[in-house]
């Protein structure tokens, strides 16, 4: 008996490989990392930047900056809530909550936008 070759895959050539994103999908993709921020912290720019990579350099730029953005504010709230023993956390634990609360909104706007921005006052841990 011989052996019949696989079937053609019935999704073309490249079928375990996506391909790009077109730039709206992109734009949406974006848009969608900075406000699921607002309800995931930093799983949700992790889970698109891992599923999404190398699909599109704006979708990438702007995962990776909700990432490194989110996991700042970590940093920030942690410090913060270790600084209430010096009563200085009273004061930057909310700072750092409307700080979380505010930044991942003007992001989805200028992402929405088309425009590539960049969280101040965030350490860069992806790069």
């Amino acid at each position: 008996m011989t052996s019949m070759p696989p079937p053609p895959s019935p999704y073309g050539a490249n079928a375990g490989q996506p391909g790009p994103l077109n730039p709206n999908d992109e734009k949406t993709w974006a848009l969608g990392t900075h406000l699921l921020c607002l309800v995931a912290s930093f799983i949700a720019p992790l889970v698109v930047w891992l599923v999404f990579k190398g699909r599109g350099p704006f979708l990438e730029h702007h995962a990776k900056e909700a990432l490194n953005f989110q996991i700042t504010v970590l940093i920030a709230a942690v410090v913060s809530s270790l600084l209430i023993l010096l009563l200085v956390g009273f004061v930057l634990l909310p700072l750092v909550g409307l700080w979380a609360l505010i930044m991942p909104i003007i992001a989805a706007v200028k992402a929405s936008n088309g425009d590539w921005y960049r969280y101040p006052l965030t350490i860069r841990f992806i790069k």
